[in-house]
């Protein structure tokens, strides 16, 4: 095979096209029509006739295109469909590709099937090799897209397609260049796949962390190392009777504002004991030192431990704005941090309606919703913004428990999920109410482990971390060598012989 001319313009075949290609002298740059027998359009069956959606004819639409070599598709159809649609049914190993919705995607369907509006067929002519035009249309993809035009949903036009200059190579070498990309996808299959495996050891791993921290296995030589730590017990009978004698005091103060000085001590019967964690499931055997809590015994002393966020007329779609005072989501909730990209926004006027669902730092947030059971912390910057009703806020005591270990515990007890599937026992909708996560069962080690819990699973996913960041860069350089086969295919340079290419391959699969 000869190396490309560069020299060679793109359109020396007469084409003038914005995508640039060069081949070597004994291939040709045609438009796309003259190596095609024919485009064949698809068609949607009326949904109104049921019967046309019960049949056994495969009926691709870009849903099915999620791999270039589907087994089945989501939709059949009947014969009597077809007949009375637009539709048409195409050869297996036709080469399909997506021109309107999911622009540029293709796949060689490995049987007969039915194509909606939204895709083509392109039947191509005995001079190219089936393989060789699909690799070649896959090369371009990025291109196709970004030549789509429309205002609600982008496509392209199919004189567009006719018109898309092809590097026409003689028969024999079509199917030597389609040889070698298989090998090198080989290679590099392998090593995503290697990529991969590592990413989802990686989130076992972590998980395995968190669930040996929040069940005391993590620290159980420093506690050996550590016998006179004050226990969880103490710490939580040391809390309760804080708050309840913050409360007598608060009550006493009211009562000397409005002159009264109380007979004897009934009134302090008024006092509403924190509720206690709910009895819904199994709980598990502690450390000797650590104690099981509710949520609500270790609330901030006078402030509402759980507070579900605003709905209803208080908050409605009218109020949102583009900019303004952030109000919280559970898309917000991510595992790196509470983030802002999934927030919405109110006036700062609204806001200032809604004052006791201000967060402040410090703040714990808990999805009641959907995604049940995500969690998040509050920090600084996030001060004074705001959280819908798929979010509950929770402010805990730091006399009792880091918010960090907190986090912790949330995303590696299985008795978190265990309680949540349980109060959700027959729910037709997920869903968790304030009473339900103020009851939710909290493992409490003592503060000083607390501390060292949080200091040894900052040690060890910090390390999980930097191994995910070196994957992750990874899967993008194996992108971005998937698109240089193809570019170095479709211009005559890619070669059999050991190149720079495999050893890449090669480097990322050790490296992972």
């Amino acid at each position: 095979m000869n190396h490309p001319d560069n020299s060679k313009a793109q359109n020396s075949s007469g084409i003038k096209h914005a995508l640039k290609v060069s081949v070597p002298d004994s291939w040709k740059i045609v438009p796309l029509k003259e190596v095609l027998e024919q485009i064949i359009g698809g068609g949607t069956p009326s949904r109104k006739n049921p019967s046309y959606w019960h049949g056994s004819i495969p009926w691709l639409t870009v849903k099915d295109m999620r791999t270039r070599r589907p087994k089945d598709s989501i939709d059949h159809i009947t014969e009597q469909a077809v007949e009375n649609s637009s539709t048409n049914i195409i050869p297996a190993n036709t080469v399909i590709i997506a021109t309107r919705i999911g622009l540029g995607k293709v796949v060689r369907v490995p049987f007969d099937s039915a194509i909606n509006q939204d895709l083509k067929a392109l039947v191509a002519k005995p001079i190219v090799d089936k393989s060789y035009l699909e690799y070649w249309i896959y090369s371009i993809a990025n291109y196709l897209e970004s030549i789509g035009s429309g205002t609600t949903v982008k496509g392209i036009r199919l004189e567009q397609v006719r018109s898309l200059p092809f590097p026409l190579a003689p028969l024999n070498q079509q199917k030597r260049i389609v040889a070698e990309i298989e090998k090198q996808f080989s290679r590099l299959d392998e090593a995503v796949a290697n990529l991969k495996r590592v990413k989802a050891n990686l989130k076992r791993y972590k998980a395995a962390v968190l669930k040996a921290a929040v069940e005391g296995k993590l620290t159980e030589e420093w506690r050996k190392a550590h016998p006179d730590v004050e226990p969880a017990s103490k710490l939580l009978d040391r809390i309760l009777a804080e708050r309840r004698a913050k409360w007598e005091e608060a009550e006493l103060a009211k009562m000397e504002t409005k002159g009264k000085t109380p007979k004897n001590d009934k009134w302090k019967a008024r006092y509403k004991e924190p509720k206690a964690f709910g009895t819904v499931i199994a709980l598990s055997d502690l450390p000797e030192t650590w104690q099981w809590v509710g949520v609500d015994q270790i609330g901030t002393s006078g402030e509402q431990a759980v507070l579900t966020g605003p709905f209803g007329s208080n908050l409605g779609k009218a109020d949102f704005t583009t900019e303004g005072v952030p109000v919280l989501t559970i898309g917000c909730l991510q595992e790196t941090g509470v983030m802002l990209d999934k927030a919405m926004y109110i006036h700062a006027d609204k806001a200032e309606e809604l004052g006791r669902y201000r967060l402040k730092e410090g703040d714990l947030l808990f999805s009641r919703m959907a995604s049940v059971g995500r969690a998040g912390y509050v920090e600084r910057q996030l001060d004074n913004a705001l959280f819908n009703y798929h979010i509950m806020r929770l402010r805990l005591s730091k006399n009792a428990i880091e918010p960090s270990y907190f986090i912790s515990y949330v995303r590696g007890s299985s008795k978190v999920r265990d309680y949540v599937r349980e109060v959700n026992h027959g729910a037709t909708r997920d869903g968790i109410n304030t009473k339900q996560l103020m009851e939710m069962p909290v493992a409490l080690p003592p503060l000083e482990e607390q501390q060292q819990i949080l200091t040894l699973v900052d040690e060890k996913i910090s390390i999980i971390y930097e191994i995910e960041k070196q994957v992750n860069e990874n899967m993008a350089r194996a992108d971005c060598l998937r698109q240089s086969i193809l570019q170095n295919a479709f211009s005559g340079a890619l070669h059999s012989s050991p190149n720079s290419n495999i050893e890449v391959l090669s480097s990322i699969t050790v490296a992972s």
